[in-house]
């Protein structure tokens, strides 16, 4: 299956739901990636300040991965461009 995100909240609320479904607790997940408790709850309430660096960790933890796809078809994928 694969989750949709386009604005930092929704973003939030799959790592949120990915963490919950593997049984995790902020400061567990936190720990696995080398961040703070406090960390983990800014990026699941979709801080804007989150930086790129600290999400990936954080998928890395929850072993996820970021994939980056055309809101469309009508548009060129990013592999296209580059």
């Amino acid at each position: 299956m694969t989750d949709l995100a386009r604005t930092p909240e929704q973003v939030g609320n799959l790592i949120r739901r990915a963490r919950k479904r593997q049984g995790l607790t902020q400061a567990v997940l936190g720990e696995k990636a080398g961040l703070r408790q406090e960390t983990i709850s800014l990026i699941e309430t979709g801080n804007p300040a989150t930086r790129l660096e600290t999400l990936l960790v954080v998928l890395a933890a929850l072993d996820l991965e970021l994939r980056v796809t055309p809101r469309s078809s009508g548009g060129p994928a990013l592999e296209d461009i580059f």
